[in-house]
């Protein structure tokens, strides 16, 4: 049975952070009470102001927000029977997205209510500071390859025969592009990824063949070069500026013709109306669509569960653990604001 007392970072509309109570959440069917032992901050909680009324235009305030967190299962709702009280587990919390759009499943609180659909369990040799780095930057770089309205490449395994095509990841040393050159591999697929000089070597332990520094004024033909005569199953661009670095390589390159951005905005919107012409399909991820669609449960209790167990997935990048309590948040934010290369900030709470 779950404690009694709870409590959470709540955000009034105005954006501004309190640490409070919270009610205990219940675990409904398909639904786990997880106490949160670490969570990670992410760019789309660092949105302030009215920004984040346009990123989440429906959001109930006051809002707890937060996607990752890792911790232990202290309640089970029925169905969700793959998982035992005491269970050490990943997962991401889903508060934010139009169809949840609750408190309860914000991460930024000791209790969160999960779907069990977005949980995967914690091996025991994998810190819960490290684990807490995964969710939203998986579930974003699964669904920019595999929600069929964006890459829609088949979906990863362990033991996947290796496939014809290679996908290009722009930003790989990133959370999300970390993420990605995992799944691309895990996908079947050979991997090109773009990082700055010092992240080359994190790039390629991932699996990625060949990694381009994104600054070289030549990357694209570098790219084009490596290549060779194989086909562009697919291209992720993440990071300011690579759509605008991505486009033309797609254009040049035989493929699929199909660029996933992780920038959700108008500009994505408008350069994908300008490409149809020279054959490129742009597409804007949102990294909560698997929260909803089949390849959450794909990802978090088809693929990870083995792949994190047998060592075959790294929770990627490095924790960065830069605070303790809810109270810490906020600073994590303001850090994450001033940017951050190859880690992830991350809280734990005691």
């Amino acid at each position: 049975m779950a404690p009694a007392e709870n409590e959470a970072l709540w955000t009034s509309s105005t954006g501004r952070f309190t640490v409070g109570a919270a009610p205990m959440p219940q675990p409904g069917p398909g639904e786990l009470v997880v106490r949160a032992e670490a969570v990670a901050v992410n760019p789309v909680d660092a949105v302030g102001g009215l920004f984040r009324h346009v990123v989440f235009p429906k959001l109930r305030y006051p809002a707890v927000l937060g996607s990752d967190v890792a911790g232990t299962v202290v309640a089970i709702g029925a169905g969700a029977d793959r998982f035992r009280v005491g269970d050490r587990v990943l997962g991401h919390a889903a508060g934010q997205e139009q169809h949840r759009n609750t408190a309860a499943e914000g991460a930024f609180r000791h209790h969160v209510l999960l779907l069990e659909r977005l949980t995967t369990p914690v091996p025991d040799d994998l810190a819960v500071e490290q684990a807490a780095v995964l969710p939203l930057a998986v579930s974003t770089a699964a669904a920019g390859l595999f929600e069929p309205d964006q890459l829609a490449l088949p979906l990863p395994s362990v033991g996947t025969a290796p496939r014809d095509g290679v996908v290009l990841v722009w930003g790989a040393s990133t959370s999300v592009g970390a993420n990605a050159v995992q799944l691309a591999r895990a996908a079947g697929y050979a991997v090109i990824g773009t990082a700055s000089a010092k992240n080359h070597a994190f790039v390629q332990s991932l699996g990625a063949e060949s990694v381009v520094d994104y600054r070289d004024p030549s990357a694209a033909r570098r790219i084009l070069d490596a290549l060779a005569d194989r086909q562009l199953a697919g291209t992720l661009a993440i990071g300011q500026g690579s759509l605008t670095r991505t486009v033309p390589i797609v254009r040049a390159a035989t493929g699929s013709g199909r660029l996933a951005s992780a920038y959700p905005t108008p500009i994505t919107t408008f350069r994908a109306r300008l490409e149809r012409r020279h054959g490129v399909t742009i597409s804007a991820i949102w990294g909560g669509r698997p929260t909803e669609s089949d390849i959450g449960p794909a990802i978090y209790r088809d693929f990870l569960p083995e792949a994190l167990g047998t060592g075959r997935y790294r929770a990627t990048p490095t924790a960065s653990v830069v605070g303790r309590g809810l109270d810490a948040i906020p600073d994590a934010l303001a850090e994450l604001r001033g940017g951050v290369s190859a880690r992830k900030l991350v809280v734990t709470l005691p």
